[in-house]
């Protein structure tokens, strides 16, 4: 795996694909990510290491534009800004996110080996609380018993 570090562009999969997400057309930007998006959260047998890579960059593009959100990374992302997202992608990005750590992810098998699994692991749960934060305790009952 060509991967120097946990964050969301720092593997060559994801790299590339903030180079194509430049040289796509203003308009293409937004289709791709949702492509990318779409295919990892898309229920499949195994998802494959690459569409894991891309699909973790392509939740940080959304993370980036959440109100709570910060940049994507500051090397290897797109050089240029992508469009401003839909909401609707906070909830594929959160099924993309699932998709890459559960049991049925290669990616997330790579990581399970590597020394630093913990700190790559903090990151996706990072971009996934970023997009959907826990539900905090309710202080009262709604209805009386």
């Amino acid at each position: 795996m060509g991967t120097w570090d946990t964050g969301p562009f720092d593997n060559d999969t994801a790299a590339d694909f903030g180079g194509d997400l430049d040289e796509a057309a203003w308009e293409e930007r937004e289709p791709m990510i949702r492509g990318v998006l779409v295919r990892a959260a898309s229920p499949v047998d195994f998802l494959g290491i690459y569409d894991g890579e891309r699909a973790v960059a392509a939740a940080a593009l959304v993370v980036a534009q959440h109100p709570d959100g910060e940049p994507a990374c500051l090397n290897y992302c797109p050089s240029d800004p992508v469009p401003e997202l839909p909401t609707d992608l906070r909830i594929l990005a959160v099924d993309a996110l699932d998709q890459v750590i559960s049991d049925r992810s290669e990616l997330a098998e790579q990581w399970a080996e590597a020394a630093n699994w913990s700190k790559w692991r903090q990151e996706i749960t990072r971009l996934r609380d970023l997009l959907e934060p826990p539900i905090p305790p309710q202080e009262e009952a709604l209805f009386e018993i």
